[in-house]
């Protein structure tokens, strides 16, 4: 449950983020998540995943930052019943608590494929135009280079997206000048000025930036 609000802007931002109710199956996952100290994407973050992998008919997705599951469960939850979640990421324990998540929600190990290693060395490794969506929740500093790849990996009409995209309300205030604020910012201009993505940015949660691939 959000914080009791102070102004009408965060009682608006409080009553989308309440909106999406989490089951049993996300809380735990999301308390795993807390518990070894990482931040999961917030339940209306998930739910704008699960839209997208919906709308996009999603058969194949890429994850960057497989966490404890919570987004993954999003995902497949908007994924076609035959689709396969591929998500990596560099923790093997995180890898394992997440397994228990899916495996919680019906899941099973065809469904999801883990990868354990860093981002920017296992996406080389995946064909081109072969996915419909890509997540990225890794290391802001690599985003852009998440970015790079994404667009190589994804179809025609596949969907990037990116979660902490406005980080905790730096983004927009151009004093931040921190590494990891500084190289969401610069992901923004990125995907503005490529012709070949279509973006839209979200304020839910911590700022969900996603864009549609336009070309093949």
């Amino acid at each position: 449950m959000a914080e009791t609000p102070t102004s009408p802007l965060e009682a608006t931002l409080a009553y989308a983020e309440d909106f999406h109710p989490e089951d049993e199956i996300l809380r735990l996952a999301r308390q795993r998540s807390l518990e070894v100290g990482i931040t999961p994407t917030s339940p209306s973050g998930g739910a704008a995943l699960c839209f997208l992998a919906s709308a996009v008919n999603a058969r194949a997705v890429v994850e960057i930052g497989t966490g404890c599951g919570v987004s993954g469960l999003w995902l497949l939850r908007g994924m076609r019943p035959d689709g396969t979640l591929t998500s990596v990421d560099v923790e093997p324990e995180l890898q394992r608590l997440a397994r228990q998540s899916f495996a919680q929600a019906g899941f099973s190990g065809g469904r999801v494929r883990l990868i354990t290693g860093r981002a920017l060395d296992v996406l080389p490794r995946l064909s081109d135009g072969g996915y419909d969506m890509v997540f990225c929740d890794g290391a802001m500093q690599e985003y852009g280079d998440y970015l790079a790849e994404s667009v190589r990996l994804l179809r025609a009409g596949g969907v990037v997206v990116f979660d902490n995209a406005l980080w905790h309300h730096r983004v927009a205030d151009p004093a931040r000048r921190d590494p990891d604020t500084v190289a969401v910012r610069e992901l923004g201009k990125l995907v503005r000025s490529d012709e070949r993505l279509r973006p839209l940015l979200l304020p839910l949660g911590g700022g969900i930036l996603a864009a549609v691939k336009l070309t093949g």
